[in-house]
């Protein structure tokens, strides 16, 4: 059975194909900045855990002593200025993962619909030179960045095109990254990148969950995959006796605590479990409601990529080269 909008397909791919090539052939120039562009991004939309990885490497880096930001849309704001993101503010005004990124990583997030305008604020901010983390970049072409990391879910590999599927590029787009992060759990997949003529060096990224849940949970959140996350509770031996999913960075009401309530008492559990982005996006307010119905335990996704050390040297070449 023909996929719905897989007539549109065709129409999409060409206009991906024009955008890059425009690009690629300088018929367009990208906008750019002082400091070395790393742009962390995916083929698929959502999911892929692109905003762990640009976490991760935040962290290393400022371990390191570099200094380095990160740049971001902050997909669902409401504010239409470009500013740094202040980690004791709220989602609807930043953005839930930029807020969760300045919350987790301790860098600098700027957040704006132009990402050179926010990289232009970070430069101004900055006492030394550094590097800049472009999240959710690898689409964003006018910025002009000196390497591409491209995050991949297993998915990607069977996927189709939007607007059928939920590729905003094809596999083949690969060719212009630097570097292509892989679960642990799909290493195998190199074999079928190589045979795409995929070259770039491979990362491999091991992802755990840790959470202090005791008794029966009632687990909810609202991201891209939601049963990875409900499986990965179960895996660590969470009593998951009930769940409830919600669209990504879909925003919370006081209907939705108040149902969440309810599945508590339907159920006749003892705590409620959420991510760390569901945590960003909650208010105090909605947090307090909740917590007055039964505790509410946090998980935290904890990033670590194989051979970090080479990673960060990799990374900080990009400031001597410039």
């Amino acid at each position: 059975m023909m996929r719905p909008f897989a007539f549109l397909v065709p129409v999409y791919a060409a206009a991906v194909a024009a955008k890059n090539a425009a690009y690629e052939r300088g018929w367009t120039e990208p906008q750019l900045l002082k400091w070395p562009v790393v742009s962390v991004g995916n083929l698929s939309v959502g999911g892929s855990g692109k905003t762990p990885v640009v976490i991760r490497l935040a962290q290393l880096l400022r371990a390191e002593g570099v200094s380095v930001d990160v740049l971001s849309r902050g997909y669902g704001r409401s504010g239409q200025s470009v500013e740094r993101v202040d980690a004791d503010g709220n989602a609807a005004r930043y953005g839930d993962e930029p807020l969760l990124i300045a919350r987790t990583a301790g860098v600098p997030v700027y957040v704006g619909a132009s990402r050179y305008e926010a990289g232009l604020l970070a430069e101004r901010d900055a006492a030394n030179e550094g590097i800049h983390l472009l999240d959710d970049g690898f689409q964003h072409r006018r910025l002009a960045r000196s390497m591409d990391i491209v995050v991949l879910h297993a998915s990607d590999f069977v996927e189709g095109l939007l607007p059928a599927g939920r590729l905003r590029e094809p596999l083949s787009s690969l060719k212009r990254a630097q570097a292509v992060v892989l679960r642990d759990e799909d290493r195998e997949l190199e074999v079928e990148l190589r045979r795409r003529g995929i070259t770039a060096p491979l990362w491999i990224q091991r992802r755990e969950i840790k959470v202090d849940a005791a008794g029966r949970a009632v687990a909810f959140c609202g991201i891209a995959r939601p049963e990875e996350f409900f499986a990965g509770l179960r895996a660590l031996g969470v009593d998951t006796v009930a769940t409830r999913a919600l669209w990504d960075h879909q925003d919370y009401s006081r209907v939705e605590i108040e149902r969440l309530s309810g599945m508590l008492r339907k159920h006749n559990a003892e705590c409620f479990v959420t991510t760390e982005k569901d945590a960003a996006r909650m208010t105090g307010e909605q947090r307090k409601m909740l917590e007055a119905a039964a505790p509410l335990h946090v998980a935290l996704l904890e990033v670590v990529l194989e051979n970090e050390a080479a990673v960060v040297q990799q990374l900080r070449a990009l400031l001597v080269r410039k």
